[in-house]
């Protein structure tokens, strides 16, 4: 990345293959494949990019939050390549990886709300100015992109859940199902899917569907419309439901925190922002601030939104030492 918004190359190796069989991420597995690919890819970026390590001001790697070994493979790759080549490194936590990517490009005006929503994250962060940031609430169980999976699990229609019940569910009637909003006390920016994803499990469990669940699991890599085919539609108006429910919640709680701190943007990143059907929803609301998005591709894990975080820090001097450690529960709020 140039200048923080000139992108010169993005090179990507995907996992989905390798975990989609067990239904989500074993993390020993990513780990060995992280280590598998890791020398390629930054290879191939560099090629792509028409540059050598040398030309580099500094290297940015995330150092948390996440899977400890997988950290562990990033990180240690970027130390030696900063020792070896005298080059400065930057530490970058994941969510400002993705709260960044919504704005490439973009000057803002502060203070600002993002919400960040993936498979192992629901959070609001205040952005009071570029780069600082205070937590206004989390999930207090699953994340949303979680449920997502959970639930596609659940019904046989494989891994990632997030696309295929975003597909399905724009063939449904969304008010078929009234699924219950969650009663939280205390924190009203918090959010809690655990009661939604139990309730599809009830529903599920009410009827018998054991024989069409089965076919879908039998699919390798299914397209939308052969699970069209071997979906009633009582089912897909049951997805349409749930993913209402998991939209309103996302965009309630958000809208009302942004009004609270009286942000001037609201910043939506993370997995589940390449949702179309939250990127609809948001369309329909009247809010008196502007709403930014990544690219669709910059909204589920990348390179790129951790080079434009650490670019960010690296016009700060935010540098790290060669003791960086890798923080499963890093805080993004110190």
């Amino acid at each position: 990345m140039e200048d923080g918004t000139k992108i010169l190359s993005s090179s990507v190796a995907s996992q989905l293959d390798a975990h989609r069989k067990y239904g989500g991420v074993v993390p020993e597995l990513a780990s060995r494949e992280h280590v598998r690919a890791i020398v390629a890819i930054v290879r191939e970026a560099l090629e792509m990019a028409n540059t050598r390590l040398e030309d580099l001001d500094a290297i940015a790697v995330t150092n948390g939050p996440g899977l400890v070994g997988s950290l562990l493979v990033g990180l240690t790759y970027a130390k030696a390549l900063c020792f070896a080549h005298n080059i400065p490194l930057i530490g970058v936590h994941h969510l400002e990886g993705h709260i960044q990517a919504a704005i490439i490009g973009i000057d803002i005006e502060y203070p600002a709300l993002a919400l960040v929503a993936s498979g192992g994250h629901t959070h609001l962060f205040e952005c009071l100015s570029e780069g600082k940031y205070r937590l206004e609430g989390r999930t207090r169980d699953d994340a949303a992109g979680e449920a997502y999976d959970k639930v596609s699990k659940l019904l046989g229609l494989g891994y990632p859940g997030g696309p295929v019940i975003d597909a399905l569910a724009a063939h449904g009637n969304p008010r078929a199902v009234r699924f219950t909003s969650p009663k939280l006390k205390g924190n009203l920016s918090d959010f809690s899917f655990s009661g939604l994803k139990t309730a599809v499990l009830r529903w599920t469990e009410a009827r018998d569907l054991g024989a069409a669940i089965e076919a879908r699991k039998r699919c390798h890599k299914p397209s939308i419309e052969q699970l069209l085919e071997l979906t009633d539609q009582e089912t897909i108006d049951m997805l349409a439901s749930f993913q209402w429910l998991v939209i309103e919640e996302l965009l309630n709680r958000a809208g009302r925190a942004a009004t609270r701190i009286g942000a001037k943007a609201l910043l939506i990143g993370g997995g589940v922002a390449a949702n179309r059907g939250l990127r609809e929803a948001v369309k329909a609301r009247r809010w008196d601030f502007p709403v930014y998005f990544p690219e669709t591709k910059w909204s589920t894990d990348n390179g790129v939104m951790i080079a434009v975080a650490g670019y960010v820090r690296w016009k700060q001097k935010r540098f790290s030492g060669l003791d960086l450690k890798a923080q499963a529960n890093l805080p993004l709020a110190q």
